[in-house]
């Protein structure tokens, strides 16, 4: 989340710090270490003509005021050196606020409103809220997570009810001193207002049930429609078991991260609220990988809706079950390479792979490969011009033929010995490319050509791209136009030959 930043003019610290333009003055020349002025953020300001107007960052001031003895009372709250004879406080209850339920503490200070939500501006947001309503609970500071671990627990964001716009950092230990007890801490997935509304003082940590995120439920949607085949099913529920088991471990180490030992010998004051149910932790996944992938791929067959949204997830958590490469954009053009290859298109009705392949947009068309099945599908690119859209294929059938060339146009394309033309294939997080990369060298385009050179039905495997032979990656270097062609002995010729010496 982080501290918001806030700017106050000239006028508004002389009033933050209750004096007058020649205190101001004064004050400049007595504290060595008073915040300088800066320029306030405006992107428009050479448009508008306008000089720079001179700011202090509130933070920084609001800080410093805490810090000075003569500004002591003006400054933040939380920072300023509390008192010896400190007065324990006790629990309020909780609050509902615009940003979930806080806790109130009652302190030698005025109470401490501590919302448990780390949202950017949280603590402005409720400070504001709270100072407009008139405060009838006495609050003095809006506290909330910072996302980050502090010294003493938590790290925290602060804004005072007298300058709600401010915020600064406040320590956890701080806050729980004031408190006179350790203070509840509850991780982000167990954040869930009914379990803060119902702690107490003493009481047992609640043990909660992770909610689903959305992914998990249109995964458990798809595995219960019946329309589906028990493979697909358990390829679906795989993944959702994966996505709960991953949930559930991350809010185990987070609590682990925030509720360990503090850096010094006295432990953290913090109290877990809530741990995540286990009881059926882990959950079975990570089965057989080509048993998933035959699920998927018959899911990306289907036209029903539940098979869109669950291939949308597998895209984005686990694209290598899917049975496709990279996707690849070429405009539509006659006379090149890829319009020999987009003679041999079949039209087809949509199915799941189609609709993600679309991601949202209007297709003209539907096709799909009927060597590779790879699904294609023609639609207005973003300069309104018609382009074509595929994956790439995650190998190419061979039948005996082999690799005759290679031809550069908007991506690599790869003719064979019986007449073919294909897309080369791609793993689904990688692209291929060619020329001078400013210092990324196209080791992938090169890797797929290696091995096909040796194999024209392998399937591409780029985890080790940068280990291909240096000549062949040099070839593709070069800054070769649109539409060059590479024959079979230039590529070998390339493979065994060194790149010459810069």
């Amino acid at each position: 989340m982080g501290v918001s930043s806030s700017y106050l003019s000239r006028a508004e610290v002389q009033q933050l710090l209750g004096v007058n333009a020649f205190g101001m003055w004064r004050l400049v020349r007595k504290y060595d270490r008073f915040p300088e002025p800066t320029e306030r953020p405006d992107r428009l300001a050479a448009f508008r003509d306008k000089e720079p107007e001179e700011v202090w960052d509130g933070t920084q001031v609001y800080r410093w005021a805490a810090g000075t003895p003569e500004f002591a009372h003006r400054g933040a709250v939380l920072l300023r050196s509390l008192p010896e004879d400190l007065a324990p406080g006790r629990w309020a209850g909780y609050k509902d606020t615009l940003r979930g339920p806080a806790q109130d503490w009652h302190t030698a200070l005025g109470v401490i409103r501590l919302v448990h939500c780390d949202d950017r501006k949280t603590a402005t947001d409720v400070a504001t809220a709270t100072a407009k309503s008139g405060n009838p609970d006495g609050v003095v500071t809006v506290c909330a997570l910072y996302g980050d671990m502090g010294f003493h627990g938590p790290a925290l964001v602060a804004a005072d009810i007298a300058h709600p716009s401010i915020e600064y950092e406040a320590d956890w230990g701080d806050v729980a001193t004031l408190a006179g007890q350790d203070l509840p801490w509850w991780p982000d997935l167990l954040r869930l207002p009914q379990v803060i509304r119902e702690w107490q003082p003493g009481a047992p940590t609640a043990v909660v049930e992770v909610p689903a995120n959305d992914n998990e439920k249109i995964l458990r949607q798809a595995a219960s429609n019946e329309a589906f085949d028990v493979t697909s099913r358990v390829a679906v529920t795989d993944m959702a078991n994966s996505i709960r088991n991953n949930r559930i471990d991350n809010t185990a180490h987070e609590i682990d991260i925030f509720c360990k030992d503090g850096y010094h010998e006295k432990p953290n004051p913090v109290v877990v609220g809530a741990v995540p149910d286990t009881t059926h932790h882990p959950l079975p996944c990570d089965g057989e990988r080509q048993q998933l992938k035959a699920g998927w791929r018959k899911l990306a067959l289907s036209s029903h809706p539940d098979a869109v949204a669950a291939l949308e997830v597998a895209v984005g958590r686990d694209p290598d079950l899917l049975p496709f490469g990279a996707v690849t954009e070429i405009p539509v053009r006659s006379g090149t390479i890829s319009d020999r290859w987009t003679r041999r298109l079949t039209m087809v009705d949509p199915t799941a792979a189609h609709a993600v392949l679309a991601h949202g947009d209007k297709p003209e068309a539907f096709f799909i490969d009927p060597l590779t099945d790879m699904p294609v599908l023609r639609t207005p690119g973003n300069d309104g011009k018609p382009q074509w859209r595929f994956y790439a294929p995650l190998s190419l059938p061979a039948g005996g033929a082999e690799l005759a060339s290679v031809v550069l146009h908007h991506t690599v394309w790869v003719t064979t010995s019986d007449g073919h033309v294909h897309p080369a294939p791609c793993t689904p997080t990688e692209h291929l490319w060619w020329g001078d990369g400013w210092g990324d060298r196209p080791s992938e385009a090169a890797a797929v050509v290696n091995t096909l050179l040796d194999d024209l039905g392998a399937t591409v495997n780029l985890r080790e791209h940068y280990k291909t032979p240096t000549g062949l990656t040099a070839l593709f270097n070069e800054e070769h136009e649109h539409g060059a062609e590479l024959t079979r002995a230039a590529l070998l010729h390339a493979r065994m030959t060194p790149p010459r010496a810069r």
